[in-house]
C-alpha cells in the first residue's frame, strides 16, 4: 500500500529527484524544508518501497488567497464571505517513475488531505497552478480554470467531497 509522508531532509535524498522541470528539482532540494520549518507549507513525499530515501513524487499543500470576482458567478455568490482555499502548490514524480500513474495517486492523496484540513478549518476551494502543460491532467480530475487565468485552477471542496463519496 502506497502512503505519503512528511519530506524528512535527514532521511529522504533529495538531490537525486529530477522530475525533469529545474523549478520543481530545486524547489525539493533548496526550498522544501525551510517553508516547512517557517510552518508556511508541508510537502509530501512518495518513498520508493524498496529504498525509502529515494523519492518517487512530491507535492506541497499551503494556503493561498481566494479573489472571488475570478470565480464563476455562482460561486462568487455561494463563497462571497470566503478569503482562502487549499493550495497544491507543487507536485511532481521522478523520471523514473513516470508512466506509473504516481502522478494520479499524489493528486488524490493531495486532495484528501485537503478534504480534511477543510473538514477541521473550513475553506471551499483548492486551486493549482499549473505548470508546463499541466492544465490538461488536472481538468481530468475535474479542475476548472479561472475565469482571469487559464493555467489556474480550481475545485470546490464539495466537489472532491462528492468524487470520495
Amino acid at each position: 500500500m502506497m502512503q505519503s509522508v512528511l519530506l524528512d531532509k535527514s532521511k529522504h535524498d533529495r538531490n537525486r529527484f529530477n522530475c525533469g522541470i529545474d523549478a520543481l528539482n530545486n524547489y525539493l532540494k533548496v526550498m522544501a524544508s525551510q517553508q516547512s520549518k517557517k510552518d508556511n507549507t508541508r510537502t509530501f513525499v512518495l518513498e520508493d518501497k524498496t529504498n525509502p530515501q529515494h523519492i518517487v513524487g512530491f507535492y506541497t499543500l499551503t494556503m493561498t488567497p481566494i479573489d472571488i470576482q475570478s470565480l464563476p458567478a455562482s460561486l462568487q455568490k455561494k463563497h462571497q464571505s470566503s478569503t482562502s482555499g487549499g493550495l497544491i502548490a507543487r507536485l511532481a514524480v521522478d523520471e523514473r517513475y513516470k508512466g506509473q500513474k504516481i502522478g494520479e495517486w499524489l493528486l488524490i492523496d493531495a486532495l484528501k488531505k485537503l478534504l480534511q484540513a477543510s473538514d477541521a478549518v473550513g475553506f471551499p476551494i483548492i486551486i493549482v497552478d499549473a505548470k508546463d502543460g499541466a492544465k490538461g491532467f488536472y481538468q481530468k480530475y475535474g479542475f476548472r480554470y479561472f475565469e482571469d487565468n487559464e493555467h489556474k485552477l480550481f475545485i470546490t471542496i464539495a466537489d472532491v467531497r462528492a468524487s470520495f463519496g
